[in-house]
């Protein structure tokens, strides 16, 4: 069985799409968006997720909307929800195929 690929966490898009090609470090963009550098540092090494005081500065800072980082957060909790709770949902009838 072909193992799958883990969902994408909004941190590996903030590393690779912008901390390395803009060469800014995690502390450097911290100061930008007026939070603790551990923010981003965590955030950066997908420890912690997207909140969304962090996504309406990452939007400022780095010219994006912030929907794009509530979308990928959204996107990657779901996916692990799915893939956490994916058998029990298979046994979930709807409502509309019970009357």
């Amino acid at each position: 069985m072909a193992k799958t690929l883990p969902p994408m966490h909004p941190g590996e898009v903030l590393r690779e799409e912008f901390l390395v090609p803009l060469n800014i470090s995690a502390g450097s963009l911290a100061r930008i968006c007026g939070v603790p550098r551990t923010r981003i540092e965590r955030l950066a090494s997908e420890e912690t997720g997207v909140t969304a005081d962090t996504a309406l500065r990452l939007g400022k800072a780095l010219n994006t909307s912030p929907q794009l980082w509530l979308n990928l957060q959204n996107a990657y909790d779901m996916q692990m929800a799915e893939r956490s709770i994916g058998k029990s949902l298979s046994k979930i009838k709807s409502v509309a195929d019970a009357t």
